[in-house]
């Protein structure tokens, strides 16, 4: 048995040490922190407060509070800031990638890939079931939904056309409301619960999928404030000190979801206003990218990250830590996927130019489909999806394909009332066989990247 000045001696070379906050560079939750103990000589409940004291000097605190009136409060150990630097480089600067991709002509394209990735992955977070293929097909065919689940990836798609129109403008309760309107509409069993906040009869939890309740929201009567208090933290009202964007955004995303003002959609108005606070903060990549697409590989890790926030005196850091996690995962993967297109692209241009003998100049659109149908030669355009991915008008979007049915890469094909193009039979071989007749090699020319 250790007497006091014993004690005092051991804590003081206790707090000596090393530890910090982050033991390891992992913020770990008392939960995973006992089984991962940095050091042998001294308990779990001994390394913990030393821990818990490290990360207390570092809290910053939050105007959110709990129900109780408890502020959150975060923290920034160098792990958040070694993360928080690599958004700033990935998500704010110049991207360092082919011009093909990033350059007017090409931009919208891709950006209409993302955000109807977004709109199909958020959906499913919250069960939707209709397949990516179907979901988008409808989207870009402007077809009216019919189920439940296409009902709500359409409002999902337009709630982000939403976000992209009002970024750099305040957000304000009546946003917030208007977000849960476009993205609940149609999709509820009580129609009524679209486009107000819950009522104190409405008893609203989160519970696990075995009806464990996981969490109780602050009660309705306080919404009001609420929601005006997070608009204020939204718009950078008050502030005490500098809060760095990405945080300021993941923080939005958490109060939304913890105050769960909505009786239903609270999770897709939290992670749109999560994107509009991005672009709001002038990271223009994060309109290119899909949070929920990352979340939905990894929902077990989403919800604990909440759990461990109001578990462990409201500390948003493990929040925080997971959200930068998840966005510097979808910024690779951005990177990655516009480095393949940029590639895919250039084969598609390579091969059309040493056939330009017969079509002639090509513009970035008609390359980027005749790369795709090279891909997918059981693929169906028409001129209101052509349209629809490139952002263009339909006279443009007709004149590309009628160009490329006029050319032989496509076959122009009567359905109904209406015209859709197919590629043409055997694209890649029609192409190589051409070049091959005018005498030039294809030998440098790879297959389309899948």
């Amino acid at each position: 048995m250790l007497n006091s000045a014993d004690g005092l001696q051991r804590f003081q070379k206790l707090t000596s040490l090393p530890l910090g906050p982050a033991p390891m560079g992992k913020y770990r939750h008392w939960d995973r922190f006992r089984h991962a103990l940095p050091l042998t000589d001294y308990s779990a409940e001994e390394q913990w407060l030393a821990v818990k004291l490290a990360r207390r000097a570092l809290y910053r605190p939050l105007p959110l509070q709990d129900s109780s009136g408890n502020p959150f409060y975060y923290a920034l150990p160098n792990i958040a800031l070694e993360m928080l630097h690599r958004v700033d480089r990935g998500a704010g600067g110049r991207l360092q990638i082919s011009d093909q991709v990033t350059n007017p002509a090409t931009r919208d394209t891709y950006l209409f890939k993302s955000v109807v990735e977004e709109a199909i992955t958020s959906s499913q977070l919250e069960g939707a079931s209709t397949t990516r293929r179907i979901a988008k097909a409808m989207i870009q065919e402007g077809r009216k939904p019919r189920t439940r689940s296409e009902r709500m990836i359409f409002n999902n798609y337009e709630a982000m056309q939403f976000v992209r129109r009002f970024v750099g403008q305040p957000l304000s309760p009546e946003i917030v409301i208007e977000l849960q309107t476009i993205l609940t509409r149609d999709t509820l069993d009580d129609a009524d619960a679209v486009g107000r906040f819950r009522r104190l009869d409405e008893d609203i939890v989160v519970e696990d999928e075995t009806g464990t309740r996981l969490h109780t929201p602050p009660p309705a009567n306080q919404l009001a404030d609420r929601v005006r208090a997070m608009c204020d933290f939204a718009n950078c009202k008050n502030d005490a000190e500098f809060i760095p964007p990405a945080v300021r955004a993941a923080i939005l995303h958490f109060w939304l979801a913890y105050d769960h003002p909505f009786v239903d959609g609270n999770g897709r108005t939290a992670r749109a206003l999560f994107y509009w606070s991005m672009a709001t903060s002038g990271y223009w990549l994060c309109e290119y990218v899909s949070i929920s697409r990352i979340l939905k590989k990894a929902r077990a890790q989403y919800a604990r990250s909440y759990l461990y926030t109001e578990s462990d005196e409201n500390d948003t850091t493990y929040f925080l830590l997971y959200q930068l996690k998840v966005l510097l995962t979808a910024i690779e993967d951005l990177h990655l996927y516009l480095a393949r297109k940029a590639k895919e692209i250039h084969d598609a241009e390579e091969l059309v130019r040493r056939a330009s003998a017969v079509h002639g100049t090509l513009n970035p659109r008609q390359l980027a489909l005749v790369n795709h149908a090279l891909k997918n030669p059981d693929a169906r355009y028409t001129v209101e999806s052509h349209q629809t991915s490139h952002n263009v008008s339909y006279e443009t979007a007709r004149s590309d394909l009628v160009k490329l049915a006029k050319d032989g890469l496509l076959q122009q094909q009567k359905a109904g009332r209406a015209f859709v193009f197919v590629p043409e039979t055997d694209l890649r071989q029609k192409l190589e066989g051409e070049l091959e007749s005018a005498g030039t090699t294809t030998s440098t020319i790879s297959p389309a990247v899948t």
